[in-house]
């Protein structure tokens, strides 16, 4: 009859376990290799060789713009350098000779250099017609159209290379102490949860950022397959807390009262048991475990299931 009114629990005998504690943190996706591309020279875009969506090699190329006068300018400096070349040729043999004046070489030397070094400068122009691609990547976005004007820092398309990616994250500086480079962290994202990957942190920012008191950490990942793309949120968890001998128990045991946090233990007392309310303090958490620093003892029967239904000093039988 006496057990009838004994509150039936479950309890947890403590032991020495290993406990880790991980920061979440969000950070955003960002394409290492990625390129605006522009034209460096005005003029009318002639022809765009590449669709949205294509892949494209470095050195492809993407667009040219309408050289005409360009070209017919090349065809002016030609002829006319061929002319400044016999007048050069025949002063230098003049002057060999010790005929005319070294004023007369000289300006046709000089008139052939200038007009050679306005060749090559209409040739470069006329390279720098013939767009490229600086990386392999894919086009992603184009902003101009055939037969529109291009101009140089008016973005013209835009080239994104997806096979690696860094995520960047930031951290409070309260943790700037426990976590340093090369230490592995999983990622996951909220899009593709099937994607889990463990990297190590590849750089640490040097400087807190004043407006949030923020520091960057930063992963450096291979995008096979390239599912993943730059702007979807990942979720970070970093290993900033480990040890081999922590004391822990369920979160949703501990209680609050007025002189802090306690939970019940099983004790015997006589040739009954009761439920002891025993005042803890209390470490890190993983939101379902939680550290106990002090109050208990590698041995002790904490009460994890009848809590609710007990004090101090109630009669208990374990289930």
């Amino acid at each position: 009859n006496e057990s009838k009114h004994k509150i039936p629990v479950s309890v947890l005998k403590l032991e020495y376990q290993k406990f880790n504690h991980f920061l979440d943190a969000s950070g955003s996706v960002e394409s290492i290799n990625e390129a605006f591309i522009s034209p460096e020279i005005n003029g009318q875009i002639k022809k765009i060789y590449v669709t949205e969506g294509v892949r494209v090699k470095k050195g492809d190329l993407l667009v040219k713009i309408n050289t005409s006068i360009t070209e017919n300018t090349i065809n002016e400096v030609k002829t006319s350098l061929d002319l400044a070349t016999t007048i050069y040729e025949k002063q230098k043999q003049l002057w060999k000779k010790k005929i005319g004046s070294e004023l007369q070489f000289l300006e046709a030397k000089n008139n052939k250099e200038s007009l050679e070094n306005k060749l090559n400068t209409l040739n470069a122009q006329l390279e720098m017609a013939l767009i490229k691609s600086p990386i392999d990547g894919i086009v992603d976005e184009i902003f101009q159209k055939e037969g529109e004007l291009g101009l140089p820092g008016i973005q013209l398309m835009q080239i994104i290379n997806l096979d690696k990616l860094y995520i960047n994250i930031d951290v409070s500086e309260a943790y700037l102490s426990n976590i340093n480079k090369g230490d592995m962290v999983t990622l996951e994202f909220p899009a593709y949860p099937e994607i889990k990957i463990k990297v190590p942190i590849h750089r640490i920012g040097n400087v807190v950022k004043p407006e949030n008191r923020t520091f960057t950490v930063q992963l450096k990942i291979n995008n096979r397959g390239e599912k993943l793309k730059p702007n979807i949120l990942s979720v970070i968890k970093i290993n900033d807390f480990s040890t081999d001998s922590a004391l822990v128990v369920p979160s949703i045991i501990i209680k609050q009262d007025f002189n802090g946090s306690y939970v019940y233990v099983a004790k015997n007392q006589s040739e009954n048991m009761i439920a002891k309310k025993v005042y803890v303090k209390t470490g890190m958490s993983d939101g379902s475990n939680t550290m106990i620093t002090e109050g208990l003892n590698p041995g002790q029967m904490v009460i994890t299931k009848g809590y609710n239904l007990v004090k101090n000093g109630t009669e208990i039988k374990l289930i």
